[in-house]
């Protein structure tokens, strides 16, 4: 274990019982910056080695947005596929309550290797983990990754550039689908090396008659000057 998956680990050990409190009470928490300035270079640097690929996705050709990202070909970069072990244990504890809450029946094993097994047994063997750039004017719409019938209910995004020197705007923003109800914007803009945990597609709300879906997506507000670039580690393999 390297200093840098040592660092998420001990984050995660020391702080859990707060984030896991934060999760269930709005869908997302936000990490401490735990990736150094080099780090985040390191991986935004990497972009343009197209060895480390397995397909680009320009947003405007599909109407997600403007900008383009990258998903990652396997054997993942170390320090991403560290980062997504690290964080799948205590999430799939989490996701295992969620679950049982909403009366659904999937069940996640302790490890991230067990699960990937399970999604690559139904036909879903391609990486997920992907590197996103915005430059000014881009943005993204709001959306849910899925990628298959089988889906994780937490995923996460590494922030590789800083809010008002590398670029301006951009903010992260996810919507709440309340039932009945107006939906809720959250707007963040999180540093330079936080990590961001939220839910993938609902998270459970206790109401007079036990737990129902509160539905979520997210997306990016428009860049108005500079590059943003993120690193999202989604713990699902696609079809």
């Amino acid at each position: 274990m390297n200093s840098q998956s040592t660092k998420l680990h001990d984050e995660l050990l020391i702080h859990w019982h707060q984030h896991r409190y934060e999760l269930n009470e709005t869908g997302f928490c936000l990490l401490p910056t735990l990736l150094l300035a080099d780090e985040c270079r390191a991986l935004a640097d990497g972009y343009d080695n197209p060895d480390r690929y397995r397909k680009t996705i320009t947003m405007k050709r599909h109407n997600f947005g403007s900008g383009e990202y990258k998903y990652f070909d396997y054997p993942l970069p170390v320090l991403v596929d560290e980062m997504r072990h690290a964080l799948f244990p205590p999430l799939a504890r989490i996701a295992n309550d969620w679950n049982e809450k909403l009366n659904i029946g999937q069940r996640y094993p302790d490890q991230l290797d067990e699960w990937l097994a399970v999604c690559h047994q139904a036909g879903q063997t391609h990486p997920t983990p992907l590197i996103l750039n915005y430059r000014t004017g881009d943005w993204n719409a709001l959306h849910q990754d899925i990628y298959g019938e089988l889906f994780f209910p937490f995923q996460a995004v590494v922030f590789l550039t800083q809010p008002g020197r590398d670029y301006v705007g951009g903010e992260f923003v996810m919507l709440e689908q309340r039932p009945r109800m107006q939906s809720k914007a959250i707007v963040l803009q999180p540093e330079q090396g936080q990590v961001l945990i939220f839910t993938t597609r609902y998270r459970p709300a206790k109401g007079t008659r036990g737990y129902y879906r509160v539905g979520m997506r997210h997306g990016v507000s428009e860049i108005r000057q500079g590059t943003r670039l993120n690193l999202g580690i989604i713990f699902h393999d696609a079809q």
